[in-house]
Parts: C-alpha cells; structure tokens; sequence
C-alpha cells in the first residue's frame, strides 16, 4: 500500500467502513518502512508489536460499536525530539542512544493516540534538531526520496521523507529555524508552522528552541493537515504561550472558496539572494494565481535586513543553556562538531542584553510584517533561496554557489510567530521547489486556505520516485 494515493480522510473512512483494518493499515506501513528504510533512512526506532496492538485495540473498538477518533487506525510516526511511550527519545544524539524509554508521551503525541493514530516509529532528525539537514553520529543521513543524493531536508527529515516516499500518511514536527516548512519543501508536498502555541508545547520539559518552537502534524495535503490538527490543536494549561480553541474547525474553513482576493509577492523580502531557476519557477506559481484572479500586489521591502543574526542569538542561547554545561566533560566529544560551535557561541557571546535584543528584535520584524499586511492579509515568498545540500553537506547552492543562506526566507518567521506554510509549484532538476505562504499573527485558518488554493489549482504530484539517484540508477538496497 502507497500512502501517497490515498487522503487521510479517505482511509479513516474506510477503517470506519471496515473496508480495511487498522491492523491491515499498520502492517502496510511496516512492510512499507520494511521495504524502503534501509535506503531512505526515515525511521530511526520502529516497533512492530506495539504499533500492531494499538491497531488491534481500534478494531476491537469498531466491532464492538465504540467511539473511534478522527484519525482512527492512521498509522504515524513521531520525530525523535519528542516523547512517545515506549520509544527512547535519542533527540539524535550519541549522548542519549543509552536512555530510557519514555513512560508518556509529548502532548502532541498523547492527543494524536487519543484521536486513534498508531505510533509506528520514531523519525530521524539531526541532532536536538539543530540544522536544516538530516543527519546524525547514532543513525546517520537522511535522503530524500526524490533523489537520494540529496537531504531530505531538517531538522523534520525523517518525518518529511517518510512521507514522501509513501512510508506512512501522517508524521509529526517540529519548526524553530523552518524545521517543518524546509523538508516538506524539499520532498514535494504541503508543510505549515502553525502559530506559536497552536498545537501545545506543554508538559514537565521545556521547548528545547525556546521561544522559536513550534509543533505541529506533518502530512502529503493540506486537508490532512487541517483534519490533523484539529485533533491535536487547544489550550494546554502547562504550555505558558498556549493558545485557545479556535471557534471553528480548521478543515471545514477548507470546503469553502478558498481563493485569496489578494496576496503581497515578495520575491527576496528585501534581503535575501535567489537561486534563479528557483525563482523562475515559484514567478511560475504566482503569474498562475494572477490568472486566476488573484490580485498580485508586489512589495519586495518588507524587512530591510537579513534577521539570521539576531535569530540565531535566540537559538545558540538555547543550545548553550542545553548543552553547554557538556563543555570540557568527556560527553562533549559525542556532540557534532557543528554544533559544537553553536553551543560555544552561544556560551561565549550571547548576554543577557544580547538576548534581549533579540526579543526586541522580533517584535520590530512582526510590526514590518504588519506594516505589509496592510495591503493584503498573505505574503508569499520562495520557501527557500537555495537548492538543497548533497548528503554530507550543510550548504546549499545559489546560483551555483554554495551558502549557508539558502534557508533564509523560514526562521524570521519563527521570529514573529506568524503562521507560514509552503506548498510545491513544480521542480528545478527534478528536485521540488515551493512557495512560501505567511499569515497575520494567530491567522492559521487563513494560510491553510491559501495552501489549499495553490494545491488544488497547481495539482502536483506526489509520486517521487523513492529509488533513483542522480544518475538514474536504482538505489542499492531497496
């Protein structure tokens, strides 16, 4: 069974028609992860009985005549940031490999059970998520299914690329630098950070990015997501950013006319440098949205600067509140080299001053974000500058030049706290190439409408090919 083919909507359908199983759904996506892990690498734990009993459980529950969720038999699997019971949370670091299995699950886990998903695995993700790759010292690189010469993207890679290659229908991620909005770019399909405190961060944990995190589901369409969310989005009274319940569902604001009236195109956003073919084919996307009637209105100085440096100020603070106090202990040779360095920065020059700079700093890019919005309630952008790194790099190319930049349209935004998606308007080298949609603070409901727009008007496909490598030969272990 290819998950790609079919809606999430339409197998909890017919899980509660009892035209397939839930047991049925499990074990396709484990013979599915059986099949084509060993070259994609998605999955980093997976854990066939326990998944095969929750599905069990489903089924006994329909034959008895009970309550089944919204996601009912929909098989899933979890980033390995977070806790799902039974499963060690890795955070894909050498340095917790050796722990325990988590006794509970993240809120976003525990809500996703409660809506009758089945915990399949756990997902790669670079270590504590720190990069917008895919790969670790524990489990190693992640590919993308479009081409496994290249990154499936982070630090949700492992999510991302699960789903691209039709592993499983639904995953979950996490968004502090572009972590969800970067790899669902990369493999092909919609992808949104919600807003800050949408989907709840709560619990007896902190969120390891701070006042950047953001969780949410990850899925093939925009439809899914919406159905998705609704099952795990509202008020966590130990999440101290938390936002209510929204008035309404988020899917059913889909089955209306979702065209926007009107969009802001702003191709670099004032700062940022694009790789042209990269920016012919999203100029593609939105001479198609015009055509459609959708007023373009074009504003390409909307932050005067590029925010990396004050969002990484934000972020290196983080890292090294989290493991800077590894410095000079033995522990401190298991972390990434990397990383390292962004631990080190964050340790010996990020003060309290510096931080709060930063905070400001955020406040004055959302005000000219709002000084924007005056002209239209959306903003589009590319989703990224770049294409994407070659597995074992970091940069990507622009214009033939490898930059570390070529992310820079997604963590101002998490800056902000906007809601943002992307969602794919074709492909560059066979590689996919997406827009970027950013919504007013707290406006989920109206970025999801746009996603859905641009999906059913541009109609790509989900059919990477999961197996081909840049030289059209057939990946090794398959």
């Amino acid at each position: 069974m290819d998950f790609r083919t079919s809606t999430i909507e339409q197998l909890v359908l017919d899980v509660r028609a009892r035209r397939v199983s839930a047991r049925e759904l499990t074990d396709a996506a484990l013979s599915n992860i059986e099949r084509y892990n060993p070259t994609i690498n998605a999955f980093c734990a997976v854990a066939p009985d326990d998944a095969r009993a929750e599905a069990d459980r489903i089924d006994q529950s329909l034959s008895r005549g009970d309550a089944v969720g919204p996601l009912a038999g929909i098989p899933c699997g979890v980033k390995d940031l977070e806790d799902a019971r039974g499963y060690v949370t890795t955070y894909g670091s050498a340095l917790h490999v050796g722990d325990p299995a988590a006794t509970e699950d993240s809120a976003l886990v525990a809500r996703l059970r409660a809506a009758g998903a089945i915990i399949i695995g756990k997902t790669n993700t670079p270590e504590f998520g720190f990069k917008g790759v895919t790969d670790n010292r524990p489990f190693g690189a992640t590919r993308n299914p479009w081409n496994l010469d290249y990154t499936s993207g982070g630090s949700s890679g492992g999510s991302s690329a699960a789903l691209a290659a039709g592993m499983v229908p639904l995953a979950t991620g996490s968004d502090g630098g572009g972590s969800i909005r970067i790899p669902s770019a990369l493999c092909g399909f919609t992808g949104i950070k919600p807003s800050q405190g949408r989907v709840p961060l709560g619990g007896p944990n902190p969120p390891g990015s701070g006042v950047l995190s953001v969780k949410g589901p990850m899925a093939l369409r925009c439809r899914d997501i919406a159905l998705s969310l609704d099952a795990t989005i509202g008020d966590d009274p130990t999440d101290i950013f938390g936002l209510p319940n929204p008035q309404s569902s988020l899917r059913s604001a889909l089955d209306r006319n979702n065209r926007p009236a009107k969009v802001i195109w702003s191709p670099t956003m004032g700062f940022a440098n694009v790789d042209a073919e990269i920016m012919e084919r999203c100029s593609q996307g939105i001479e198609r949205l015009a055509g459609e009637g959708v007023e373009v209105i074009v504003n390409d100085d909307i932050w005067q600067a590029d925010p990396v440096f004050k969002w990484f100020q934000l972020w290196a603070a983080a890292r090294a509140e989290s493991q800077g106090p590894l410095r000079g202990t033995a522990a401190w040779e298991q972390i990434d080299d990397e990383l390292k360095v962004q631990i080190e920065y964050g340790l010996d020059n990020v003060s309290g001053v510096d931080y709060h700079d930063a905070i400001n700093a955020s406040h004055q890019l959302n005000w000219q974000l709002e000084q924007a919005f005056a002209d239209a309630p959306l903003i589009i952008t590319p989703a990224t500058c770049g294409r994407p790194p070659k597995i074992g790099s970091s940069l990507g190319t622009v214009n033939g030049e490898e930059l570390a930049g070529w992310v820079a349209f997604s963590y101002g935004i998490n800056m902000t706290r906007n809601p943002a998606g992307v969602v794919n308007c074709g492909t560059v080298d066979g590689l996919p190439v997406a827009l970027q949609i950013i919504g007013r603070q707290r406006q989920d409901a109206s970025v999801l409408q746009a996603l859905c727009y641009v999906e059913d008007l541009l109609q790509r496909p989900h059919d990477a090919p999961h197996g081909v490598t840049s030289a059209g030969h057939p990946a090794a272990a398959t």
